[in-house]
């Protein structure tokens, strides 16, 4: 691909990402991972990045071979056959569907707390249209739209390190100094490695999101030199920002205080009568979730289009020009079926639903590590020559292996038994449409060829002569 002066550069695409990744699951979702780990969580926290930067580097190594709109599914459909791509495609789209959904309406609740004459259904129906809407605007807009977005979450993060770092020190006005604080009172490993263990499900979910990277990079000027970039800036910023405000957190409140109902940042906050900072930061996680919820759906709208040019999904999902219009429409139409669901369907099973979005997501990373190790044996470097992923096979097995425990696992952490449940249940339901679709396929495809068959045969016959009746008009002729 030649370079170009249009498509997303490696800022927007990081930004993009960060957008993606920065979300609810950090702001709010990090509390249940702390209180698992204690003040381990860094090591945990260490132990994730690591494993993001070898599941981005195997992506990108196979993006910068080859940018191909669908991504890690039409990787995996090259390495292991059309059922893999077909299977990932829907897991990964119906479970970030109904992720999205339950961001929807979670930040409803929130916006509901400033417009109370607003129903639930009411708002949660405008964020989703909202969102499908601005997603409407192209590539390029909305990247500049989502490095605002991102860099509010990004400022609120240094931030809070900020005024965190000043309440330790004592640097503060009006504040005595914390210094080590609540880090003194409590165990560093309270609940051993199983603690540790226990909190990567929930702080791999913090960094979910950043296969974005490789779904926008048939939208990028130059791969080659782009997303390599991007990922480097994406992984940096990320492990960085998480391991600094979980540093100045851990001093200011007590891990096993913090509860799943409120951000750890504001709780942090709060007790040290810093209520207005809170205040703000709630504003946040609801740009935090917005952000989330506009680089989601641009992921969607693409993953679509791709099972649609292979033949997965409806014919009338196609798209020819650059913007996916109708990828995004039919995934904003899901969404807001799923958010109907939500308010319709007994709590119990639209929670088992929606849980089946982190299963979603691991699952993908498990097939791009399988894919990245198998077409990289097969076809060593990209024609590139742009070997990215450094300690291979080696570190391959390693990530791999991570990923399955880390799913494996899941029923260990409360709440993600369903997740795991709800996660394979759409595997089974999905190979079922493909490989039932492929029988009757098949069975069409044999009807058609022998009713083409007979009717060859019948048009033979009635073209053939008569052999009866030239017999007697030879008798008749002799007599």
């Amino acid at each position: 691909m030649e370079k170009s002066d249009k498509g997303l550069s490696a800022w927007q695409l990081t930004m993009m990402a960060l957008g993606t990744v920065i979300g609810g699951s950090f702001f709010l979702g990090s509390a249940v991972a702390i209180r698992a780990a204690g003040p381990a969580i860094i090591i945990s926290y260490l132990l994730a990045g690591a494993l993001v930067y070898v599941i981005l580097f195997a992506l990108s190594e196979m993006t910068v071979a080859d940018p191909a709109p669908g991504s890690f599914r039409t990787f995996a459909q090259k390495a292991y056959g059309s059922g893999l791509g077909f299977v990932v495609g829907w897991v990964y789209w119906s479970g970030l569907v109904l992720a999205m959904s339950s961001e929807a309406t979670a930040v409803s609740i929130i916006l509901q707390k400033w417009f109370p004459a607003l129903s639930l259904p009411l708002l949660g129906v405008v964020v989703i249209i909202g969102v499908s809407v601005l997603n409407l605007l192209g590539a390029d807009k909305l990247s500049k739209l989502e490095s605002g977005l991102a860099a509010v979450k990004l400022f609120a993060i240094i931030g809070f390190v900020v005024l965190g770092a000043a309440l330790i020190s004592g640097l503060f006005p009006g504040s005595s100094e914390v210094g080590a604080g609540a880090l003194l009172a409590e165990p560093w490993f309270p609940q051993g490695l199983s603690g540790i263990a226990g909190s990567m499900l929930i702080v791999m979910f913090a960094y979910a999101g950043f296969e974005i990277i490789g779904l926008a990079a048939s939208e990028t000027s130059n791969p080659y030199e782009t997303i390599p970039k991007a990922i480097t800036y994406t992984i940096v910023g990320l492990v960085g920002l998480y391991i600094t405000a979980v540093l100045v957190l851990l001093p200011l409140i007590p891990t096993d205080t913090l509860t799943t109902t409120e951000s750890p940042l504001v709780l942090a906050l709060d007790r040290w009568n810093l209520g207005w900072a809170g205040n703000a930061m709630n504003i946040v996680l609801v740009t935090a979730i917005l952000s989330t919820m506009l680089a989601a759906m641009f992921g969607l709208g693409r993953m679509i289009r791709s099972l649609a040019d292979e033949g997965h999904a409806p014919v009338w999902v196609k798209d020819k020009g650059d913007i996916p219009y109708r990828g995004i429409l039919f995934s904003g139409a899901a969404m807001l079926a799923a958010l109907g669901m939500g308010f319709f369907l007994p709590q119990q099973v639209y929670l088992f639903l929606v849980s089946s979005g982190g299963f979603a997501l691991l699952f993908a990373y498990v097939v791009i590590l399988a894919t990245h190790y198998k077409l990289r044996k097969e076809n060593g470097c990209s024609p590139e020559g742009k070997c990215q992923l450094p300690g291979y096979p080696y570190t391959s097995w390693i990530a791999l292996a991570s990923c399955i425990l880390i799913i494996v696992s899941m029923p260990l952490v409360p709440g993600q038994g369903a997740g795991l449940a709800a996660g394979m249940a759409l595997v089974v339901l999905f190979s079922g449409i493909y490989y039932g679709q492929k029988l009757y396929s098949k069975k069409v495809a044999g009807t058609l060829t022998v009713n083409k068959q007979a009717l060859q045969f019948e048009t033979a016959e009635e073209l053939a002569p008569d052999e009866t009746r030239l017999e007697q008009e030879k008798d008749a002729k002799r007599q």
